[in-house]
């Protein structure tokens, strides 16, 4: 087991894996902000013995180093080199939220090697014809995405505050987004194993700085750096239908694009409804050939 791998260009990643070391490998991608503890919760991890889950801080969370102006393409290139550091030969990738359009980049860029891709909550990629990005959203969102899109400094500086606050109190991030959470959403986070786990990752991710939230708001509101519409591996689209984080038009215009994509919808489910399908969604990842056909 590595606690991190060197980059080509010298940065560090670091690097997280837990389960079964011969299990099928699965690499977590993290939400925003988030860190390589958080995505899946410890119970449905040990309910899984033959996985070998693989997680990493992406660039500027936690104890990796940063990467200014990534795209989300980036991190298929970081998850390529972990992969190799690993000696992995294939594996699956699942993202949420913040790391759901992570790890479609993986599925397009990285096709020979990635078996099947879970995204859930995902945005769909800014500036699309056809879809009004905004529209659904929570209004907290929208006004900080607003002024990311219209005052990056700006953004950047109020970012920086909401992190040292987090850094103190990590409960402030779960109490300021309550506003755009569902009923169902808020009985979630309320459950002590998941707020635990939650304030664990807002904890660690921002504990150096805030670099690693606005690099990943700045890249998901900028050209991702490939189209879904190229991706040729099997997705699952796991979605809430109430979500105000990602609206659910995101959802359909993803399912709409991406050609092997398998949709789910939730229509009682918000944002963190995910945490609930972990399970499911991942019996769908790790399946073997017999067992899809079965």
């Amino acid at each position: 087991m590595v606690d991190g791998v060197r980059m080509r260009d010298g940065r560090w990643l670091a690097v997280a894996e837990r389960g079964d070391p011969d299990g099928t490998p699965v690499v977590l991608l993290h939400g925003t902000p988030g860190c390589r503890r958080g995505t899946v919760p410890e119970a449905i991890l040990t309910a899984r013995p033959g996985v070998r889950f693989i997680s990493y801080d992406r660039p500027g969370y936690g104890d990796s180093d940063r990467r200014p102006g990534r795209r989300v393409a980036d991190a298929a290139r970081d998850v390529a080199r972990l992969a190799d550091a690993l000696q992995l030969d294939r594996f699956a990738v699942l993202g949420h939220s913040g790391g759901a359009p992570h790890a479609l980049a993986c599925a397009a860029l990285l096709p020979a090697r990635v078996r099947r891709v879970a995204a859930l909550g995902c945005t769909a990629p800014p500036n699309t014809a056809g879809l009004s990005w905004f529209e659904g959203m929570a209004l907290s969102k929208v006004e900080d995405f607003t002024r990311a899109l219209t005052d990056p400094l700006d953004f950047a500086d109020r970012l920086a505050a909401r992190a040292a606050a987090i850094r103190s109190d990590p409960a402030q991030l779960l109490v300021s987004v309550r506003d755009g959470l569902t009923d169902s959403d808020r009985r979630i986070i309320s459950d002590p194993a998941i707020s635990d786990m939650l304030l664990r990752d807002y904890r660690e991710s921002l504990r150096t700085s805030a670099y690693g939230w606005l690099d990943d708001d700045l890249a998901l509101l900028s050209s991702w750096g490939f189209d879904p519409a190229v991706i040729t591996r099997p997705v699952l689209l796991w979605h809430g239908a109430l979500d105000t984080f990602s609206p659910v038009g995101h959802f359909k215009w993803l399912a709409d694009r991406i050609p092997r994509a398998r949709p789910v919808l939730d229509p009682d489910a918000g944002h963190f409804g995910a945490l609930r399908a972990l399970p499911a969604v991942l019996d769908w990842l790790c399946a073997t050939p017999e067992s899809r056909a079965s």
